[in-house]
């Protein structure tokens, strides 16, 4: 495997947000994409430690906020380096509520989709869902 070559693969920065039982939680997530356009199919990739992985386990829903490229990286920093297990990552974040009930921003995103979870693939420290049903 040339480790350079793999390293050299682009990414987009998401939020992924997940809602259950009345809480909230988003983190920063790399790895987002699309399957097939037809019919709509998205997979995400989110580590096994983190509680928004806990949440969409349990809630099988997510949304997913793209991030602009002029997001500051206050904001970034926000969702990336603190735990939502120590405090309400939204609490001061403008946000709405989507029709599955997951958080999703209203500023520094180009656009915000939420989705349900029909498959999943445990890859180790992650897990890889499959979506079917983009919303």
């Amino acid at each position: 495997m040339d480790y350079e070559a793999m390293f050299k693969i682009t990414y987009g920065m998401y939020v992924v947000t997940s809602e259950t039982n009345g809480k909230k939680n988003g983190q920063i997530a790399n790895v987002v994409f699309q399957v097939v356009a037809e019919p709509p199919t998205i997979a995400i990739c989110i580590n096994k430690q983190n509680l928004t992985h806990d949440f969409i386990q349990k809630s099988k829903v997510f949304g997913v906020s793209v991030l602009s490229q002029d997001t500051p990286l206050k904001l970034i920093g926000h969702f990336g380096f603190k735990s939502g297990r120590e405090l309400d990552k939204f609490n001061d974040i403008n946000h709405k509520i989507g029709v599955t009930g997951v958080p999703l921003l209203e500023d520094h995103c180009v656009a915000n989709l939420e989705a349900k979870v029909v498959n999943a693939v445990d890859v180790g420290t992650h897990v890889v869902g499959y979506v079917k049903k983009v919303l």
